[in-house]
């Protein structure tokens, strides 16, 4: 396994200073934002998409200091019913598949999207309750008329290119968790799998190792490095589901943390075990989302928390169950 870094956290600097900064601090591999939720100040999807000497003169700048990319991010929200923001989303998205192999890559990270309902609503409306009967038809909805005809659509678009689909499960998109990427992957094919960023299942109570062991061999296609503080006391009071400000660190019952911040050594270890055990021998992509360190001292300190955990040779003879 190799460290890698989502470069949407250093959006200070030009992309050459990113880049050089990265290969510095000991980091093997980039995970590039191409929009969506990304404002993409290193990629130009458009640019990139149409000129192979942009894209030689990108990849140059990459290579010249001894790294790849691991996976072209673009997380986001294709589904949003908002006429300007689900076109801008989808086509993002959409581009991305198609430029990936013209860069020699192979993954593509996102997200399932979250529609609105049938009144038009330009609002996405996240669906995460069965009592109302409301609620079970306007879900059946979603999946049927909107989640299954694009998934369909994209996954053989994926598939004609030759390029995985990483889907990270997330709060506010429809698939947040285990048995709706499962659902997901049944209606898109062996083309789709997981981006498993533990961060978002350990606030919904969810165990990522556990969830490494359930999707099981050629299920996960990358994995973000982000880690989560919980919070007991507020979480007793409040439970998880919360609306204050993300950097309200000591007001909240969850928050992102750098790793180690949030679980000690000992998990990271077990979830690097696990991922290893499925077969997963890519890359750990670093994702700074920690309010109270700076993107640089919690990438740095990501870093030297990885690197003696890390296993980096696969076993001559895989064990019987991979």
């Amino acid at each position: 396994m190799n460290i890698g870094l989502v470069t949407d956290s250093l959006q200070d600097v030009s992309f050459q200073d990113a880049v050089e900064w990265v290969a510095s601090a000991g980091i093997a591999a980039i995970e590039v934002g191409t929009g969506g939720f990304s404002r993409a100040l290193h990629f130009n999807l458009d640019a990139l998409g149409e000129s192979q000497p942009a894209r030689d003169e990108f990849q140059a700048i990459i290579a010249r200091h001894g790294l790849k990319i691991s996976a072209l991010n673009c997380n986001g929200n294709p589904l949003d019913p908002h006429p300007e923001r689900g076109k801008k989303h989808r086509e993002a998205l959409l581009k991305t598949i198609e430029l990936a192999p013209k860069m020699g890559v192979d993954t593509v990270v996102t997200m399932s999207g979250c529609p609105g309902d049938p009144s038009g609503s330009t609002y996405p409306n996240w669906v995460t309750h069965p009592w109302q009967q409301e609620f079970q038809d306007l879900y059946r909805w979603q999946w049927d008329e909107v989640l299954t005809p694009f998934w369909k659509t994209t996954s053989r678009l994926a598939t004609d290119r030759g390029v995985k689909i990483a889907i990270e499960m997330h709060p506010g998109q429809t698939v947040y968790s285990t048995s709706g990427l499962l659902r997901l992957r049944d209606i898109a094919g062996p083309t789709l799998g997981a981006n498993l960023d533990p961060s978002h299942l350990f606030h919904q109570g969810m165990d990522p190792i556990h969830v490494v062991r359930t999707l099981g061999p050629n299920f996960v296609f990358h994995v973000h490095a982000k880690d989560t503080q919980l919070d007991p006391y507020v979480t007793a009071q409040s439970g998880v589901i919360d609306m204050r400000p993300m950097h309200r660190v000591m007001e909240r019952p969850w928050s992102y943390r750098t790793l180690g911040f949030g679980h000690g050594e000992l998990w990271w270890r077990g979830f690097i075990s696990a991922l290893r055990s499925v077969g997963y021998d890519g890359t750990l992509s670093i994702e700074h989302e920690d309010p109270l360190l700076s993107a640089r001292e919690g990438i740095i300190k990501s870093v030297e928390f990885l690197k003696p955990l890390l296993l980096n040779t696969m076993p001559e003879e895989k064990p019987p169950w991979i």
